[in-house]
């Protein structure tokens, strides 16, 4: 038994072997090469977070400039708006009990009533553009991601349950009264 020859051609045969994978990085190599691309991963990463950053900053300045120019804009409009409806009401007014014959007090009455009518119909189109403004649908799926005060209310993501009927039964079992948080603030239903 030549223990010493078979050590001998176990070495040749791993010299062979390794003649085949000169082309073959070694594992530094191959970790530094995986290092190398882990830092441009995080810093393409940061780079776009800092973008995204300087987009969203310039988004939200230039939102409140223009809500500030819009409320100063919508105050001109309404301004303007009144003062028109009183001349219009007025001539209304005038034209009424000089053309028409209509006693005073009767012209003064009918408009009063068109500005109420219109008053009332302005009212209501407000409540109802004002009721978009719960963002319902995004608050139901947030709800079903297990995100918000309403996700213990509503079926999981997975589910294929309708996450309005889910509402529509809160709203039902509460008899239209608001659910309380654990703090006892009201919450509002989708």
């Amino acid at each position: 038994m030549d223990t010493a020859g078979d050590g001998a051609d176990h070495a040749a045969e791993g010299d062979r072997r390794d003649e085949g994978r000169d082309d073959v990085p070694g594992i530094e190599a191959s970790l530094r090469a995986l290092g190398d691309t882990g830092r441009a991963t995080w810093s393409a990463g940061r780079d776009a977070s800092k973008a995204f950053r300087i987009l969203l900053a310039a988004d939200v300045s230039l939102a409140r400039s223009a809500f500030g120019r819009t409320l100063a804009f919508t105050g001109v409009a309404i301004a303007f708006g009144a003062s028109a409806w009183l001349l219009l009401m007025a001539a209304l007014v005038a034209w009424l009990s000089i053309r028409v014959g209509v006693a005073w007090s009767l012209s003064l009455l009918i408009t009063a009533l068109l500005s109420i009518a219109a008053t009332a119909v302005g009212g209501w189109q407000a409540m109802r553009y004002f009721d978009h403004t719960r963002m319902q649908a995004t608050r139901r799926q947030l709800a079903r991601l297990g995100i918000g005060e309403l996700a213990g209310f509503m079926p999981d993501a997975g589910s294929g349950a309708s996450t309005e009927a889910a509402a529509d039964r809160v709203s039902d079992a509460t008899d239209a009264k608001p659910v309380k948080k654990g703090l006892g603030v009201d919450i509002t239903p989708p």
